[in-house]
């Protein structure tokens, strides 16, 4: 789909959390493992595609600090940029030759990449924790989520839990052959009009 369909919102460039998560909700164990997703055969379920489409990944510190030990940024590239949500920032450990950047409050920082001039869209790598925030600050215009099969029993959720009522509308779905089913959401905004919706 092109960057002028319906699923883009306003203008400047889309925040889209893009994950995998369990088929009871889980986008990993209690203690972060994601044994249960790197030990699948490797496939491409679109991702070399949804890559090409970004050009800066938001993350929460602890998704940081756990990527760094499961391989680092090299598999993203040097051209990619990555900024940590932190409020700790002089503790994080920076990769040489990789542009890293922080930031302590996730929504000023969203109102930031969407003024930039220019730019592919924003992947929200997460954890649960930052996807959540910039979720129900309104920050996030798509939900790109692959169900794997398997059921975890518990660990770290989607989204941390908050009250909220979030609407969706199904941009597509679709099943593979292992088992895995991408669903792509975009979020469903509220009229500025003034109009009721019925």
């Amino acid at each position: 789909m092109s960057r002028s369909d319906s699923t883009n919102f306003g203008s400047g460039r889309r925040f889209v959390y893009y994950v995998a998560m369990s088929a009871d909700g889980m986008i990993a164990r209690a203690d972060g493992s994601i044994d249960w997703l790197t030990s699948r055969p490797d496939a491409d379920y679109g991702g070399a595609t949804f890559f090409a489409s970004v050009d800066t990944i938001v993350w929460g510190r602890r998704t940081y600090d756990h990527g760094l030990v499961l391989g680092g940024l090299k598999p993203f590239g040097p051209k990619m940029r990555h900024v940590v949500v932190t409020h700790h920032p002089t503790t994080l450990k920076m990769e040489p030759g990789f542009q890293v950047e922080t930031a302590e409050d996730p929504g000023d920082l969203a109102d930031r990449l969407r003024k930039e001039p220019a730019g592919r869209d924003v992947w929200v790598m997460g954890g649960s924790e930052l996807a959540g925030t910039l979720l129900d600050a309104g920050a996030v215009d798509e939900l790109f989520i692959h169900v794997i099969p398997v059921l975890l029993g518990n660990g770290i959720p989607l989204l941390r839990p908050a009250p909220r009522d979030v609407r969706l509308s199904l941009v597509e779905s679709k099943a593979f052959p292992d088992g895995v089913v991408r669903l792509r959401y975009a979020i469903e905004r509220a009229p500025t009009s003034g109009a009721i919706r019925r």
